[in-house]
């Protein structure tokens, strides 16, 4: 299976997201001129059964065989490679991207499942500042998650990323003619997204977990990190992306320490920041659960994989 594989079953998408402490799954189904609908949310806890075992209870309870279903990898799982784009026929883009990245992974390119995301330039510029983001994977890696979502009876057309589900949500709040960034917290870290025009720019993760920002002992320390990492990312995105004016920092959902980080950063930084309620962006009216800040934390990139679009050929 390709990485941001493109079959497709029926409208809607059922994400899956495996986490330390149990799956999250959402379906969610998109309304033309209406917020997009989570028509079901679950949280199935790995202390009473093994990620096989809480598989197999999702497929039922979802009807996962009906339905078009992504899952996302773990942060440690794959390398993200921003390059220079090729100027080669689409038919000859993997091959040629492999000689690329080979020397950059930390595994061997044979070993690897690989796709490409464009990351569009500016309008009428020349096509040599032309870029796009390499994913790499272990073909053993995915080949195991098939194989075990197979086995519960979840057929998956595609293995995303959380960069790609952040920016799913992101196109959802960009201002008109502006780009955004969106910063999330997980087990994984810290995650910063920058999109404009629904496409992703830039992506950063921020070695803090939400845990050391709940721990009063370490959370100036790391209000202090975050503080600085988003000062380097965002005039990086400045000078690479001069044509992209932000509009604004969004946090997402993050329970506990969501307050102090958004009055740290609107202190210290010249965006506007604000913190992002769910309620206001999708229609949770079958699932009330989710309008909790721990629960909208725990469930947002698996909201943002349910949310996705088909993505470009390349």
């Amino acid at each position: 299976m390709a990485l941001f594989g493109k079959n497709r079953k029926r409208d809607g998408w059922l994400a899956v997201s495996p986490q330390p402490d149990g799956v999250v799954a959402v379906c969610m189904r998109r309304v033309d001129g209406a917020p997009p609908k989570v028509e079901r949310a679950a949280f199935y806890p790995l202390a009473k059964a093994a990620t096989a075992v809480a598989l197999e209870r999702l497929a039922k309870d979802f009807d996962a065989a009906r339905r078009d279903c992504t899952t996302l990898l773990s942060a440690n799982e794959y390398q993200l490679l921003l390059v220079d784009a090729l100027s080669v026929p689409p038919d000859e883009l993997k091959v040629a991207i492999r000689w690329r990245v080979k020397d950059m992974l930390d595994f061997h390119v044979d070993d690897a499942t690989i796709d490409v995301l464009d990351v569009p330039p500016e309008k009428d510029a020349p096509a040599r500042n032309h870029s796009m983001y390499v994913v790499a994977a272990r073909n053993q890696l995915i080949a195991q998650r098939q194989e075990l979502f197979g086995a519960a009876r979840i057929p998956l057309s595609v293995i995303d990323l959380p960069e790609m589900a952040q920016r799913n949500v992101a196109a959802l709040l960009e201002p008109p003619g502006r780009g955004l960034a969106l910063l999330s917290f997980g087990a994984d870290g810290g995650l910063l997204t920058v999109t404009y025009g629904g496409e992703l720019y830039l992506s950063r993760r921020i070695d803090v977990r939400r845990e050391q920002l709940a721990d009063a002992g370490q959370r100036e320390a790391s209000l202090e990190r975050i503080n600085l990492e988003l000062q380097r990312s965002l005039d990086h995105c400045d000078r690479q992306y001069h044509f992209i004016t932000l509009g604004k920092l969004v946090l997402a959902p993050l329970a506990g320490a969501g307050t102090a980080l958004q009055e740290y950063l609107s202190a210290n930084l010249y965006l506007p920041v604000e913190t992002l309620d769910l309620s206001s962006l999708f229609d949770l009216s079958a699932v009330e659960a989710l309008r909790g800040a721990d629960q909208q934390e725990r469930y947002f990139l698996t909201l943002g994989a349910a949310l996705r679009h088909e993505e470009k050929s390349l």
